[in-house]
């Protein structure tokens, strides 16, 4: 049984926050936006972008001016979708603190420039910041990994990958991003096969552009599909 006492009353401080997970892709790499912490709790530590709500302020809201203000992303041109609630107690040392995470996605995104409470922004590999040699702040390694498992499933049925790409784009730089994403090698005519199949995937500009080696590369740029149907399934090549 319960003890009554230890039910929320209302007296008790609580907070809530927001805070980002935002990809893009580096050369080689998926990439995460971080930002070194210029402020107490954690100073000096690596951290997911983000901050408190103010009153009045809604969610959505917080997470874009968040974004803007320690960073210097415009988050209105991103991919941007709520990815889960954080709540565990004692994950903020100040008080209890829920922070309702964002996921946000974008093609080759600038260099973001640090502000307010930040200390520095970069992009780091993922690979990286969840390697065993850098400490995140709060729950931010947890936060990260859900987001990077998100995003991985999304590819799978959804047409979401085409956020990660300017347009007019080639199928090979489509097929670039889910190489980065899942971390495997696809078959180019499988993967071409795959994606034309999708209803509503892409759409042929009617243009091409010129490669250094072999005929020019038609462009497309992302249908009016949200979702993927065949779907692409992450095990193996999604060609087979």
């Amino acid at each position: 049984m319960h003890d009554r006492a230890s039910k929320y009353d209302g007296g008790t401080p609580v907070a809530v926050t927001v805070d980002l997970v935002i990809f893009t892709l580096g050369r080689h790499d998926l990439q995460v936006l971080l930002i070194e912490r210029g402020k107490e709790p954690f100073e000096g530590e690596m951290a997911l972008p983000g901050g408190f709500v103010r009153v009045g302020e809604g969610l959505d809201a917080a997470a874009l001016r968040e974004l803007e203000e320690e960073t210097g992303v415009d988050g209105s041109v991103l991919h941007l979708e709520q990815l889960r609630t954080f709540g565990e107690p004692g994950r903020d040392p100040r008080n209890r603190t829920f922070t309702v995470a964002y996921l946000a996605l974008g093609p080759d995104l600038p260099a973001p420039v640090a502000g307010t409470d930040a200390r520095a922004a970069r992009w780091v590999p993922v690979e990286t910041a969840l390697s065993p040699s850098v400490r995140l702040a709060f729950d931010h390694a947890e936060i990260l990994g859900q987001g990077l498992d998100r995003a991985r499933a999304k590819l799978e049925y959804t047409t979401v990958a085409a956020a990660f790409c300017r347009e007019p784009f080639t199928l090979a730089e489509l097929r670039h991003v889910y190489e980065v994403v899942w971390g495997i090698p696809l078959d180019p005519s499988n993967f071409r096969r795959k994606v034309l199949k999708a209803e509503g995937f892409v759409e042929a500009t009617g243009e091409s552009r010129p490669l250094e080696i072999g005929r020019p590369a038609a462009l497309y740029r992302r249908g009016p599909a949200g979702l993927l149907f065949p779907p692409m399934p992450r095990a193996g090549d999604p060609g087979h």
